[in-house]
């Protein structure tokens, strides 16, 4: 089905009020959580100052039930022996245990209320955390949804984009799937079919030369056809390498690597390539060394056809959790910002990336080269 353009003014007025709306909705639940927030901290010192007068209020508490208890026993011995003591002695007792008895009763009432107001201190201070928290959670929840409009769904004209880009990039593959058989016919062809009909006609001269000529000059036909066998054989293993190196399944990533870019450069006069592994070499599941060695090796290609570099510099960092790779050029590099009409080899890279939910940064500076940087994390 065909991507239509689609006007999104109306959207987009839709989108301006709900921002403003929830924009609006944020600055109230925000303002809501400072007012709670600062009686928070006046509850927290009023609590402070109270647990320190509860703390007093028990001190003097247990000096005065010692007092009040010595005061009854004083009362007490006088009380029995009222004839030993005057009457002024008498009441002075008296008046102490009772004075000693109501300051005992008083703080007793008195620590009574700042424990009360100590625990409803504790309580209210325990709902305004709760409203705090709340409030926080709205605020972000809400600051979350006001990134997503003001963003995501205002980037919808770019989704489309990207889609159409999309699938122009599958329409791409097919005719590159058919450009590619189309090469592969010609190049099989004109390099292997043609020289296996050429070795057919070189035995038959072999033959003539020795009924005409000898052994001796038959030999030297031989040779001459042997040297074409060699060729032809290293023709087809060229294609076969180039559609699927064997030894990615064999020896793994890092040995193919390395195999690879020592042919590619006899295939490249004039391009020096440095390989260097920084880490481990074990192996990796197939889908995984599959798509980081075709991602190098397209990154390889265009440093070579498209940015005409002379140094190309690979490595791998291969830990047990993770691998990066870096492909580094000194070709002419390009605008990243820049999109080419019918150029998808850097999105076909990110679709490749993507599939083993990897990372892709392309760095690059017209004049100053290009670095490729592919990171892949297991679990």
């Amino acid at each position: 089905m065909s991507l239509k353009k689609i006007d999104v003014r109306t959207l987009d007025q839709i989108l301006e009020k709900m921002i403003n709306t929830v924009d609006s909705s944020k600055s109230e639940i925000f303002q809501i959580g400072e007012q709670c927030r600062q009686e928070y901290e006046t509850l927290s010192d009023e609590l402070k100052e109270v647990k320190v007068m509860v703390s007093q209020v028990i001190d003097e508490g247990e000096d005065l039930e010692v007092k009040t208890r010595q005061s009854r026993r004083r009362l007490s011995i006088v009380s029995q022996h009222f004839r030993d003591y005057t009457e002024e002695q008498v009441r002075e007792a008296y008046e102490i245990a009772h004075n000693y008895q109501m300051k005992y009763s008083m703080n007793l009432e008195l620590e009574k209320q700042l424990r009360r107001r100590r625990d409803e201190l504790e309580r209210r201070l325990i709902h305004l955390e709760a409203t705090i928290d709340r409030a926080n959670n709205l605020v972000s929840q809400t600051s979350v949804v006001l990134n997503y409009l003001t963003s995501d769904l205002k980037e919808i004209g770019s989704a489309l984009e990207d889609a159409k880009e999309k699938q122009d990039f599958g329409l791409r593959v097919i005719e590159a799937q058919e450009e590619e058989r189309k090469r592969l016919s010609r190049e099989i062809h004109d390099g292997p079919a043609q020289m296996l009909a050429n070795m057919l006609l070189r035995s038959d001269l072999v033959e003539k030369v020795y009924r005409e000529q000898g052994i001796v000059n038959a030999l030297e036909e031989v040779k001459s056809l042997k040297k074409m066998v060699r060729s032809s054989l290293s023709e087809v293993r060229r294609i076969i390498y180039d559609l699927r190196p064997m030894a990615l399944d064999d020896l793994g990533l890092v040995p193919t690597l390395r195999k690879y870019l020592e042919r590619t450069e006899e295939y490249n006069s004039g391009v020096t390539f440095r390989f260097i592994n920084l880490g481990q070499e074990y192996r990796l599941p197939s889908k995984y060394e599959v798509a980081l060695f075709r991602l190098v090796q397209e990154s390889v290609q265009n440093a070579i056809k498209h940015a005409q570099a002379s140094e190309i510099h690979v490595k791998i960092d291969m830990q047990q959790d993770s691998v990066f790779l870096i492909v580094k050029d000194n070709g002419k590099g390009f605008d990243v910002r820049e999109k080419k009409e019918g150029s998808f080899g850097i999105m076909g890279m990110r679709e490749r990336v993507d599939i083993i939910d990897g990372k892709i940064t392309i760095d690059s500076k017209i004049g100053e080269g290009t670095i490729v940087m592919i990171q892949v994390k297991f679990d």
